[in-house]
């Protein structure tokens, strides 16, 4: 019985890369000069660091421009409140999400229920949602729907199996 599944996965390689690329531009641009900007990436989040407010709303600019040019979505950035650091500069957490949760897979389930396609359903498994089916059509109709409804997360369809 063919089968796929719909994860959400983000790419830290790359995130890497757009975070290394944004702090080198953060470092040479004239704007930043003085402002002691700066991106540190942690296990699942990163920290933005700025002087002041305004300067943490470029440098989060600069990341998401370079995020998009490395093709991670900004729909798995879950920003945080910006927050009065040490000496008065200002900070700002940013949350990777990565899986499927389980609100987000109850959604899904529903979405392709609601399809009213016949023999093609879908379960949880993990941070993952397994859809089957018996015709290789409704599965690629259910992909092309999933792809046009927006759930807040990013997509990623795997492991199609006939």
């Amino acid at each position: 019985m063919p089968s796929f599944d719909i994860v959400s996965q983000v790419d830290m390689q790359e995130v890497r890369n757009a975070v290394d690329q944004a702090n080198r531009e953060a470092s040479t641009r004239f704007d930043f000069k003085g402002t002691e900007s700066r991106i540190e990436i942690g296990t699942g989040d990163l920290t933005l660091h700025s002087s002041t407010e305004d300067r943490l709303a470029a440098l989060r600019q600069v990341l998401e421009e370079k995020l998009v040019r490395r093709q991670v979505s900004l729909k798995a950035l879950d920003p945080g409140k910006v927050e009065e650091a040490a000496k008065g500069t200002a900070r700002q957490r940013i949350a990777i999400r990565a899986g499927i949760s389980q609100d987000h897979a109850k959604k899904l389930n529903k979405f392709i229920r609601d399809l009213g396609l016949k023999n093609v359903s879908s379960q949880t498994q993990g941070d993952q949602v397994r859809v089957t089916g018996k015709k290789r059509d409704d599965l690629q109709a259910v992909i092309a729907a999933c792809k046009g409804e927006d759930f807040g997360i990013p997509l990623q369809f795997e492991n199609f199996r006939d």
